[in-house]
């Protein structure tokens, strides 16, 4: 009878550490999709500052209609991507199509601000420099938004990895997330140096 206690004594303190583990994971979870949350609130701000910057720079760049088109094209991709990404922020495939979409986006928009500086109309305009600041702010409350969701990320990531979490995760099938990186295409270039 003792050792049958025992046994029970036993059994209710697994089941209870697993239930912590498992409860662990899921807040954690929770805290990378409310990180992501934080993301989609900037993004779809930056979405929305998108087409003031383009209606601001027809009137000056008209006969530049392709890269006008290319930043629209890339904005409405960005934004599909976000939504699917906002189902799931712990769909690692989401995640990664909403950076690769993003990185374009940022090319598209560094084209379109490369061609203003050509027109010193566009460049003195109000409207434009007040669009470009607000874009600029927005973009770094998208940084600072991307770090705090890759913090939850690798906490998650690590207590579903760490031993013995990983054996509650992988019974209660907990899918591991992935860091959003937004690829610029100015980052991937490497600048030629020459001391001639």
């Amino acid at each position: 009878m003792i050792a049958f206690l025992i046994f029970l004594g036993i059994l209710a303190a697994i089941v209870f550490w697993g239930i912590g583990i498992y409860n662990r994971l899921i807040n954690e979870r929770n805290r990378v999709k409310n990180a992501f949350a934080q993301i989609d609130v900037q993004l779809t701000r930056r979405y929305d500052l998108i087409p003031n910057l383009v209606e601001a720079v027809k009137g000056y760049i008209k006969h530049e209609r392709e890269t006008l088109e290319a930043v629209i094209t890339a904005r409405n991709a960005a934004s599909s991507s976000l939504e699917a990404a906002k189902a799931d922020p712990s769909n690692a495939e989401a995640i990664k199509k909403l950076g690769a979409s993003e990185g374009a986006l940022a090319g598209a928009l560094g084209r379109l601000f490369a061609l203003s500086e050509a027109y010193p109309d566009l460049k003195a305009n109000q409207n434009m420099m007040q669009l470009q600041e607000e874009l600029a702010t927005t973009e770094n409350k998208v940084a600072f938004s991307r770090q705090a969701f890759n913090d939850s990320v690798l906490q998650y990531n690590n207590s579903a990895q760490n031993f013995p979490n990983n054996v509650i995760a992988g019974f209660f099938r907990f899918e591991l997330a992935s860091f959003l990186e937004i690829d610029a295409e100015e980052k991937r270039d490497v600048p030629e140096v020459s001391f001639t």
